[in-house]
């Protein structure tokens, strides 16, 4: 089985005891048979713990925190992607601390990056990701704004998540107004308004059209999103029909072949399965869509 490697930072990759190189946002790969349970160790630079575990059978279908799996249709190929490594300097080092909404707000780093919240109805702990660290704390309704130069997150009293994602914060106060980028082709960014914790309205607008290179990519990727796909497709296709023949896929990913485009769905928690669909054109527009090995 072919294995390929990715991680969120660059990492050292060891398996079965050898040093094959590097391994980060580029893929790497590896013939490798889960029957043999053989033994991988990621070893993050820049001050990061290594993680090791096993690759075989049971790793193939329910991975470890921190991992995703995606499996490719048609062949026997799964992309291991690496992520959410802990910090060597497991000491704990308090970043930020304020009074907010009544609350106490700790922020600080344990190997990996928490908020503690503190209040009279009791204490609750957040996992943050790493580019929230030098973030500002705000109030937002009865709750935390977090607010980074990249992201930001927005919590409960509770702790609990209403919104953690890139994007720049543009207002706050009785409404909350950010600008969040999708990363897809035509550089789709949503100008977004939550009210009282609920997300009131979100209007997106793109940056440039589609390539001939990007055509199909930028029909599912605007199915994904929920826009009017209707201008890529031919008359007899329907854009409602489409998407319901899709389904729920979660994000779109790029192919060798430009007629050619990946859609991941969520097998189960951290696996996800990767079906291909070729589309085939007449007088620019798309007349057929075909699933693909």
């Amino acid at each position: 089985m072919r294995i390929l490697f990715l991680a969120e930072r660059k990492c050292i990759l060891t398996l079965g005891g050898m040093t094959l190189g590097i391994v980060d946002g580029f893929e790497r790969s590896a013939e490798l048979d889960p029957e043999d349970g053989v033994l991988c160790t990621l070893a993050p630079l820049g001050g990061y713990l290594p993680v090791s575990f096993c690759i075989d059978e049971d790793f193939l279908l329910s991975p470890p925190p921190g991992f995703a799996l995606y499996h490719l249709s048609g062949r026997e190929t799964a992309a291991l992607y690496a992520g959410g490594f802990c910090r060597a300097d497991q000491s704990l080092k308090v970043l930020r601390q304020e009074r907010v909404n009544g609350a106490r707000l700790t922020l600080f780093r344990q190997g990996k990056l928490f908020l503690d919240i503190s209040e009279a109805g009791g204490t609750h702990l957040v996992s943050l990701p790493d580019e929230l660290e030098g973030c500002s704390f705000l109030a937002q309704d009865d709750g935390f704004l977090l607010a980074g130069e990249t992201g930001f997150a927005l919590l409960t009293r509770q702790g609990e998540t209403v919104v953690l994602t890139d994007g720049r914060v543009l207002e706050t106060g009785g409404v909350l107004r950010a600008e969040v980028p999708f990363r897809d082709s035509r550089g789709h960014t949503a100008l977004c308004e939550w009210k009282e914790g609920t997300l009131a309205s979100c209007t997106l607008r793109a940056a440039r059209g589609p390539t001939p290179a990007t055509f199909a990519l930028a029909l599912f990727e605007s199915v994904l999103l929920g826009l009017d796909a209707s201008p890529f497709l031919s008359p007899e296709l329907d854009a409602d029909a489409l998407a319901e023949y899709l389904g729920g896929f979660r994000s779109v990913v790029l192919a060798e072949e430009e007629d050619r485009v990946g859609l991941v769905y969520a097998r189960r928690e951290r696996v996800f399965d990767v079906r291909y669909f070729t589309v085939e054109t007449e007088d620019g527009r798309v007349c057929n869509i075909l699933p693909s090995p």
